[in-house]
């Protein structure tokens, strides 16, 4: 890989031998030539960050949300280290008076909230298993979770009561107790009582352990503090084994990392709490929040008051997935659109001069201060004026809205890649590298990364010229298993190597690129494999589409797409051809058809598309790809299975329809 900058050359890479792909040689980042940073002295466990930030930190502002004053959202409210502290004491001690005793697993379901973090580290003190469960996914997920992972507690949000009871009586042959975040009512107290189980409100939990002092158990780093259940997009959910040596070894490597790039946190830090606690991603991150000292305020739950939650809490650093900054983005570019002519000018030359800047190699806040003062602070304050790095994860991020954001936010914008089983992060771009546009940057520095052949999709490791292959990671981030699944464990962890099944490229800088998944090929009736993950990203690139899902079978010598096509262009289209009517009827129309065809082929030819990668049909839904039809997982990842269950008599009709290559 030559001129490689941020990654440095720890083993050679190996010829193919026998059954074994051939193995490319093993990176790590060049923040590691030194060796793998070591874990903060005395950190031995997850309880052991936050209590080593109570002894740091006492009165430093720690979880807030916002008070509710006369039906309206006020300030932000917030708790201090020490008194969270003092009440996941009381809460521990609640837990150990029910009778459950360390490895024990208690349940937590609900959007995120301050008494969702005092309940985990709760649990961390107690060396409790703290079992996620997804608040996007059906009453079938959560029984499955509760049975499979034997939770004898479960903590849930109000709402999330009623839920909880369409798993019983299956669940209730382990589930013992339930705890509302907030209130239970008569009737549901009732309901859960005449099954033998216990229930109590928040407020009656924390008094329930009063009288009570349990001792703390001695915590070691090979004890696994959590289950998390990745939704996957086939199957049942899989229970990922995370230990505290795992999560602990990710904060020191996160660390090095900003320290490196002088962007390291402080207790003046403050953090939005909306993705999914239930998500590594989002736990993580908080995790390494606290063990900086800094502020975590707790969004309202509700997606179309989001901006209005960043504007009063002013976050410093924002996390994302791309499905919430493309809504960003689109806000931003519509807003423009309707702007006056004199406006629209403006921002384009502003947005030119300050592009170019970046890509000579200034960095965003030296490009074009004037500018950023002038055009881009409006952009700023929509973000609260605070925000410094903007993170996303959980899925590619479309390259026109990162170069977009990269630009008009004035803050850094990095784009990371890891899995469940890997801890969240493994690899994150670096701040004022623009070359690492596209990819998800170099590895962190507590992991070794190798790529492995896939010789049936032509990606070979050892290319002196684009080394592409399965990504491959070693290190201690790595999970300790699946639960009760060891059959799924040993076919991923091989050799202490982690098989991502996701098909990446190293790039020049060290940098990786993510270019395909393993599992998404299949074979045309001619004989033609194809790679459909790599094909969707390169019509993603279309920008009249939201988004698109490609389909092909063994059975059929063409593909055919349903695609959610991006409601402005498409009316935009429509106007300047003469053709009426609402978004649903056009999505009806032929020749929108025709247009949105017309425009993949275009992006086809243009990437020197094989003729059998070219889509022949397309199908408009108006209405995106949603996790409430299971077509998405709870990362927006797409259900490819479920996507063909729903769309099976569209998909019949495209093959009927569509002429046949002779």
């Amino acid at each position: 890989m030559a001129g490689k900058k941020y990654v440095i050359e720890v083993e050679k890479g190996k010829e193919a031998t026998g059954d074994r792909p051939s193995v490319g040689p093993v990176y790590r980042s060049v923040f590691a030539k030194d060796g793998f940073p070591p874990p903060v002295p005395g950190m031995e466990s997850c309880w052991d960050i936050f209590r080593m930030s109570v002894e740091k930190y006492p009165n430093s502002r720690m979880l807030g949300r916002r008070e509710i004053v006369n039906g309206k959202a006020g300030k932000y409210v917030w708790q201090t280290y020490k008194q969270v502290y003092d009440l996941v004491i009381k809460i521990g001690n609640s837990i150990r008076s029910c009778g459950l005793e360390p490895g024990g697993k208690c349940g937590i379901y609900g959007a995120n909230c301050p008494e969702w973090v005092v309940s985990m580290e709760a649990c961390n003190a107690h060396g409790l298993y703290c079992v996620p469960l997804y608040d996007t996914l059906g009453a079938g997920a959560v029984e499955f979770i509760l049975c499979h992972a034997e939770v004898t507690l479960a903590f849930a949000e109000e709402k999330k009561i009623s839920e909880l009871l369409k798993t019983f009586p299956n669940s209730t042959q382990y589930l013992k107790t339930i705890v509302s975040f907030g209130n239970v009512t008569t009737q549901q107290k009732e309901e859960i009582e005449k099954f033998g189980l216990a229930v109590y409100s928040w407020d009656e939990f924390i008094k329930l352990g009063e009288d009570k002092q349990y001792e703390l158990p001695e915590k070691k780093k090979s004890d696994i503090c959590t289950i998390m259940y990745t939704s996957g997009t086939t199957g049942d959910p899989k229970g990922v084994l995370i230990s505290n040596n795992s999560i602990i070894t990710l904060i020191a490597g996160v660390n090095r990392l900003l320290e490196s790039v002088n962007e390291q946190l402080s207790t003046r830090d403050v953090y939005l709490s909306y993705l999914p606690l239930a998500h590594i991603f989002d736990r993580v991150i908080e995790e390494y929040f606290i063990t900086c000292g800094a502020a975590i305020g707790f969004w309202r739950g509700d997606v179309k008051l989001l901006i209005e939650d960043i504007g009063e809490l002013k976050p410093t650093i924002f996390c994302a997935v791309p499905r919430v900054l493309d809504r960003i983005y689109n806000g931003l570019t519509q807003k423009l659109s309707s702007g006056s002519f004199f406006k629209q000018k403006l921002f384009s030359v502003a947005y030119q001069f300050k592009s170019n800047g970046m890509n000579k190699g200034k960095t965003h806040s030296e490009a074009s201060p004037i500018c950023d003062k002038l055009v881009f602070s409006k952009v700023k304050q929509g973000l609260g004026g605070n925000v410094r790095l903007i993170l996303s994860g959980a899925a590619p991020l479309s390259n026109h809205v990162e170069a977009y954001l990269r630009v008009v936010s004035c803050a850094h914008v990095l784009q990371g890649y890891g899995l469940t089983e890997s801890c969240a992060g493994t690899f994150v771009s670096l701040p004022n590298e623009i070359s690492m546009l596209g990819t998800v940057g170099p590895p962190v520095p507590n992991v070794d990364i190798c790529l492995e052949s896939v010789p049936e999709m032509n990606y070979d490791a050892l290319s002196p010229s684009a080394p592409r292959g399965e990504i491959c990671i070693r290190g201690d981030t790595l999970f300790s298993g699946y639960y009760k699944r060891e059959d799924l464990t040993k076919e991923v962890l091989i050799d202490g190597w982690f098989h991502t099944g996701d098909v990446g490229e190293w790039q020049p800088d060290g940098s990786m690129k993510i270019i395909d998944r393993k599992k998404n090929i299949f074979k045309l009736s001619q004989g033609e494999y194809v790679a459909v993950e790599n094909l969707e990203n390169i019509y993603d690139l279309v920008s009249e589409i939201d988004s698109i899902w490609v389909y092909g079978n063994s059975f059929e010598s063409f593909l055919v797409a349903v695609v959610n096509p991006n409601q402005k262009a498409l009316e935009d289209w429509a106007e300047e051809n003469g053709i009426r009517g609402d978004f649903n009827s056009l999505c009806e129309n032929p020749k929108a058809k025709e247009f949105i065809l017309g425009q993949l082929n275009k992006i086809g030819k243009e990437k020197k598309l094989k003729g059998f990668e070219f889509i022949k049909a397309v199908h408009l839904d108006p209405v995106p790809f949603d996790m409430e039809r299971d077509l998405l997982t709870p990362t927006y990842k797409k259900k490819r299975p479920q996507l063909l269950k729903y769309y099976q008599g569209v998909i019949d009709n495209m093959y009927k329809s569509a002429s046949k290559p002779t």
